[in-house]
């Protein structure tokens, strides 16, 4: 009776642990969950000639809605005279390029030129010179705190790239000023930056380490840190002009006409150049952000995210997009450009540089849709500001409402001649930054910049540098 009652215990626990063991199993795909879903593909003809035609095409050119791309209308009510397309090439300075494009046309604007660039270059060797000394100085600020911290962490996984924001533009023509392109031209390195990049961020990481090491040590005083951190910036100064060229301290330069008439020439040095052709108050341009998983008319500000470590960090004021059009609308009827930032590769059609939600049907050719909005692609992470343009016109209708606006950029002529189109629904759903003069903000606007602002991480998804 005994071995009875046992072994029909056993065969309880054995069924019992079948059970379990199968029902822990079907977290994986197991062969019946795999020929549940297998269904889904029926095989037929119609699924065959898709198989067919997405394995053998882009999928983009198979999703293009004909009707859309092929009816793309140039007219803009408002726009800025622009002149001339800039490039960056292979590199990731869209927002130096952005930042100066927007002061471009105002010079070729009021002195009637036929066409002018800053030096990219020049700015671009100041920008790397500063955020090496950046990196350098944060890793001395956090040398006592634990290498697995948050922020020595973000500091040795992001030691320098060629990426950034409006906020360096700021600083960087502040504190060093301009030259035109002549006088400073692209390098081979600078349209092409990954190499130098990647070299940069080594040595980085290793005088890291090292200032990191000599920082533990008893009795080291900052003096001597500080004095170790300037013969490592000597190091990165000279493979800076190695790659980019060495920026000039004065030079002589010709201002001509339209017609290629000298008008004067003269002597500068950068920042007498800048004081002359540019002259702002870089301070009256304020960046403003849609970014709808944040409480908005609040104004945020994200650690170490800045060019110069005596700078600014980025500081923004978040706000519905009807706040933000009404203030790109009262810049552009002014003829003036914007620094503007979006997530530029969704919905672009390359042929015609147009962004329409509209220009490919992903859910008719793959028989599925995509339905989040732009709130749940930011969480996410399907969505984020990931290039730098100047927004530089608007078309508007009978009642003043958007209707698409114009975008130049700065990838020579792909596109619409060098510009893209964008509807303004593509604006709502992928648009992030802009940078507009005061001028153009409300007080009750302005007014929000008062309040102590939210402090941000610089790992927070959002922020990474626009390229």
């Amino acid at each position: 009776m005994l071995k009875k009652r046992s072994l029909s215990l056993l065969l309880l626990l054995f069924v019992v642990f079948t059970q379990l063991y199968a029902q822990q199993n079907t977290k994986g795909i197991d062969s019946k969950m795999l020929e549940e879903i297998s269904k889904a593909y029926k095989n037929t003809a119609e699924d065959k000639a898709l198989r067919n035609a997405i394995a053998n095409n882009d999928i983009n050119k198979l999703a293009a809605n004909n009707e859309v791309v092929k009816n793309v209308d140039t007219y803009f009510s408002n726009k800025v005279n622009i002149k001339g397309m800039t490039n960056q090439k292979s590199s990731g300075r869209c927002w130096i390029f952005t930042g100066l494009n927007v002061f471009r046309a105002k010079m070729i604007a009021k002195y009637n030129l036929s066409n002018f660039e800053f030096s990219q270059n020049y700015v671009f060797f100041w920008d790397q010179l500063e955020k090496s000394n950046l990196f350098l100085q944060a890793i001395i600020d956090t040398r006592h705190k634990d290498k697995n911290d948050k922020t020595v962490e973000w500091l040795f996984k992001n030691p320098i790239g060629d990426g950034g924001q409006f906020t360096g533009v700021k600083d960087l023509l502040t504190k060093y000023g301009l030259v035109p392109k002549e006088i400073m031209p692209e390098t081979n390195t600078s349209e092409n930056t990954g190499r130098m990049s990647n070299l940069l961020s080594l040595k980085l990481r290793e005088y890291g380490l090292e200032l990191r090491e000599m920082g533990s040590q008893k009795n080291m005083n900052e003096a001597a840190l500080l004095k170790r951190k300037t013969e490592m910036l000597a190091t990165v100064y000279r493979i800076l002009v190695l790659n980019l060229g060495q920026p000039p301290t004065d030079f002589t330069w010709t201002l001509k006409d339209n017609s290629g008439k000298p008008i004067h020439t003269k002597e500068y040095t950068p920042l007498t150049f800048y004081k002359e052709y540019v002259n702002e108050d870089l301070s009256n341009y304020l960046m403003f952000m849609n970014d709808p998983t944040r409480e908005y008319y609040k104004v945020y500000e994200i650690e170490y995210d800045r060019h110069v470590y005596d700078g600014g960090n980025w500081k923004y004021l978040n706000l519905p997009m009807e706040d933000i059009k009404e203030m790109a609308i009262a810049s552009l009827k002014d003829s003036t450009s914007m620094y503007f930032s979006c997530d530029v590769g969704k919905f672009f059609y390359r042929d015609n540089g147009s962004l329409d939600i509209n220009n490919y049907d992903y859910a008719s050719l793959l028989g599925t849709t995509f339905s989040m909005n732009k709130k749940q692609r930011i969480e996410t992470f399907a969505s984020s500001s990931a290039h730098a343009m100047s927004l530089c016109g608007v078309d508007l209708d009978k009642e003043g409402k958007p209707i698409k606006w114009l975008i130049e950029n700065s990838w020579g002529t792909i596109g619409h001649n060098g510009f893209l189109i964008m509807t303004d629904e593509w604006f709502d759903e992928y648009m992030f930054r802009l940078v507009v003069e005061k001028k153009y903000v409300k007080k009750v606007l302005l007014d929000y910049f008062n309040q102590k602002p939210i402090q941000l991480p610089p790992w927070d998804p959002m922020f990474a540098d626009e390229e």
